[in-house]
């Protein structure tokens, strides 16, 4: 896909190594994965065993596994509420991220989270967020506060086609561009463009269709990529996060990708789009286009393809038996988390709300 013009072609790029067969194939595996754990998810949800709602990343599985390639130990991730396939590719074990969504004590965030809010912050997952936007100005503050604290660390931020429309996003690109002129924000901004928010078609929700060029408002540089092709998308990450690494400076990259699923677990009609949209999408599947080169170039058979579908199916099988023999969390524990311990005396000079 080609790169956008202008702002975006500003700067020299640096050509990336593409990923060798052998990582190519790992990565299949990891897409299989996320693939046959958001089937069961679906299935679960059906048979009541899911809190609150779901929301899947079937089709768009190529966005998040091709940028966590480019992800550093002490990098931090910050993603919407479609989050499963984040953790999952984060190396979170898929039994605690199915008992976060069965609501368990197992789960990631001890059952109180559910499927819109995974954390895992000892890997740099610093969450899933179910309020439409109101994440970004966090990964834009994460970015501020990692390089003044002189590391050499990013932020990976996640945001779909809808957010952009919200308020939160234009305040947080506005300080993420102000801060990058002296190299402070080193923010990549992901927008996965998955043609909806919610039931809204990106036409109907934005007077501006090219997505990526809402960043030169703010002087971002920016690029669009093919969020169906893994291989783009990998090679893509790696350079970008590169120059977002060594510069400091905001960057946005507009991956074009879609959602195969519906765009909640309830959402049975799909009344916005017709199937034949969705089946001319279909042919682009990231797995298959993935599994398709694989075997073209020899470094998968059939068999192998099978027994890669296999591992998954059993190990998603171990999830589902993890969560649902994880004991729901106790009563007591519903405030953990929620107010500070604290040894201070509230009546020892500590003054009163009217002050």
């Amino acid at each position: 896909m080609a790169k956008t013009k202008g702002r975006s072609g500003s700067r020299s790029r640096k050509r990336t190594k593409a990923p060798d067969s052998e990582r190519l194939a790992e990565l299949y595996r990891r897409l299989v994965l996320v693939r046959t754990f958001e089937e069961q998810c679906q299935r679960s949800f059906r048979r009541g065993k899911v809190g609150g709602y779901l929301h899947l990343y079937t089709g768009q599985e190529a966005v998040a596994a091709g940028f966590l390639e480019a992800f550093r130990p002490g990098d931090r991730v910050i993603t919407a509420y479609r989050d499963h396939a984040h953790a999952l590719l984060m190396g979170c074990d898929p039994g605690a991220v199915m008992a976060e969504l069965y609501g368990r004590e197992g789960g990631l965030a001890g059952g109180k989270g559910g499927s819109m809010h995974l954390f895992d912050v000892d890997r740099g997952l610093w969450g899933g967020y179910g309020i439409v936007g109101g994440h970004i100005p966090l990964g834009v503050g994460f970015a501020y506060a990692m390089r003044y604290r002189q590391t050499e660390h990013i932020c990976q931020l996640y945001l779909g086609d809808g957010a952009m429309q919200a308020g939160a996003f234009h305040e947080a690109a506005n300080l993420a561009a102000l801060w990058g002129q002296d190299g402070r924000c080193p923010v990549l901004f992901i927008v996965e463009n998955n043609q909806y928010g919610m039931g809204t078609s990106v036409p109907r929700e934005s007077a501006v269709t090219d997505l990526a060029t809402k960043f030169d408002a703010y002087g971002i540089e920016h690029e669009k990529v093919d969020g169906m092709n893994l291989e783009e998308v990998v090679r893509c990450a790696g350079r970008v996060t590169e120059q977002v690494r060594e510069s400091g400076r905001p960057y946005a990259v507009e991956a074009v990708t879609y959602r195969l699923a519906p765009h909640g677990a309830a959402d049975f009609y799909e009344r916005y789009r017709t199937k034949e949209e969705v089946e001319q999408w279909r042919e682009r599947d990231p797995l298959t286009l993935l599994r398709d080169s694989l075997t073209d170039t020899g470094t998968v058979d059939d068999d192998a393809v099978e027994q890669i579908r296999d591992d998954a199916r059993r190990e998603v099988a171990r999830a589902v038996e993890f969560a649902d023999s994880s004991p729901e969390p106790p009563v007591e524990r519903l405030y953990d988390g929620v107010y500070a311990e604290t040894d201070e005396n509230p009546d020892d000079g500590g003054g009163t709300a009217g002050d």
